[in-house]
């Protein structure tokens, strides 16, 4: 090969590279995944939303239906209320849909997960999910398990 075309070799190589770490940078950053089009709310309030984010995903059977689009504090409840901003198309998720905060993949991404209830009546735009259940927060059970290992050892 001639000196030319090895560095352009070099240079598709090095242009690869980049896009390659773009892409990365836009799957971490969760911008790329999901354009927002017509949506409605719901909120949903837990008592602990540790490592959650405004446009993390929300899910539902493992499919994404939405993302977070607020998540506030309200100050008399004492309690993080969480916006979820749902595609319009799935506008049939039971009154008693319930939502849970859970973590994916080995970089510990938190996303709500939404679980279809029995009732024959709908969610409507400014509706509260209200069967909730908190993130789990791994220094809570290493410290649970901490005090339960040392209980078990001075009875």
């Amino acid at each position: 090969m001639t000196s030319r075309t090895l560095e352009i070799w070099v240079g598709i190589f090095v242009a690869a590279g980049l896009a390659a770490l773009f892409m990365l940078a836009m799957k971490v950053s969760n911008l790329a995944a999901y354009q927002t089009g017509p949506s409605y709310e719901v909120t949903a309030r837990f008592e602990d939303v540790s490592g959650l984010k405004v446009r993390s995903p929300v899910t539902m059977a493992g499919v994404r239906i939405g993302r977070v689009k607020r998540i506030e504090f309200d100050d008399e409840a004492l309690q993080a209320v969480v916006t979820l901003e749902i595609d319009k198309r799935h506008n049939r998720l039971p009154r008693d849909t319930s939502a849970s905060i859970y973590t994916a993949g080995l970089l510990g991404e938190k996303y709500v997960g939404l679980e279809a209830g029995g009732e024959e009546e709908s969610l409507k735009p400014g509706d509260r999910i209200r069967l909730t259940q908190d993130s789990m927060v791994l220094e809570k059970l290493i410290a649970q398990f901490i005090a339960k290992f040392i209980e078990d050892k001075n009875p």
